[in-house]
């Protein structure tokens, strides 16, 4: 067998202009509207720049708010359908702490910060990434009204499961901020200036 096609490895950057973002905070983000502005106005960015839908995430130290990694949606940009926002982040903050565990012994506790409830994919992602909450600036059918993205089957108690595996909840934080972003970006798809990208082609591709 001819091997030479086969792909051995893969990666996926965030752009520098998310870091160039971030540069501009302070050192610490303290309140949970602070840390869910971050990702709200990474995501309101992030589909205007190509890389991908209006989703964005973070891993902070949970009790002093310092940014160990941000991540954005970048589906379109590296042609992988797992680069969602909160893959990014979670990846790129084990990297840089180099554990696969964020909860693992001797470290600080983290927290995982999203601009809308997980989708199915990633809700997996944070079971086992080991970050002791989950701050969201909100839930609900909203996201998939407003985008026309395929979340995927999540199950009803799914905050429960969170819970129930030492991982706080926090939802409803500038929750109609978030709101905004996607009607900015139904917008954009109306006009042509960005993509619905699902499976099998059933998203709007203008």
């Amino acid at each position: 067998m001819d091997v030479s096609h086969i792909a051995t490895g893969f990666s996926a950057t965030i752009p520098a202009w998310v870091l160039e973002e971030v540069a501009r905070l302070p050192a610490t983000l303290g309140s949970a509207e602070d840390r869910v502005g971050l990702v709200n106005l990474l995501a309101a960015r992030n589909f205007r720049e190509g890389g991908g839908g209006p989703f964005a995430a973070a891993v902070v130290e949970s009790e002093t708010g310092r940014v160990v990694s941000v991540g954005v949606n970048q589906v379109i940009a590296s042609n992988l359908s797992v680069t969602h926002a909160e893959v990014m982040a979670l990846c790129l903050a084990q990297t840089a702490l180099g554990s696969w565990d964020l909860g693992g012994p001797g470290m600080a506790a983290h927290q995982l910060v999203v601009n809308w409830r997980p989708c199915t994919q990633c809700y997996g992602a944070v079971l086992w990434s080991g970050v002791s909450s989950l701050l969201i600036a909100g839930d609900g059918p909203e996201v998939e009204r407003l985008t026309s993205f395929d979340e995927g089957p999540m199950r009803e108690d799914w905050a429960e499961q969170f819970r129930s595996r030492g991982i706080e909840v926090v939802r409803d934080v500038r929750r109609e901020e978030a709101l905004e972003v996607f009607r900015q970006y139904s917008e954009a798809v109306a006009s042509g200036e960005a993509a619905v990208y699902n499976a099998r082609g059933t998203g709007t591709n203008v």
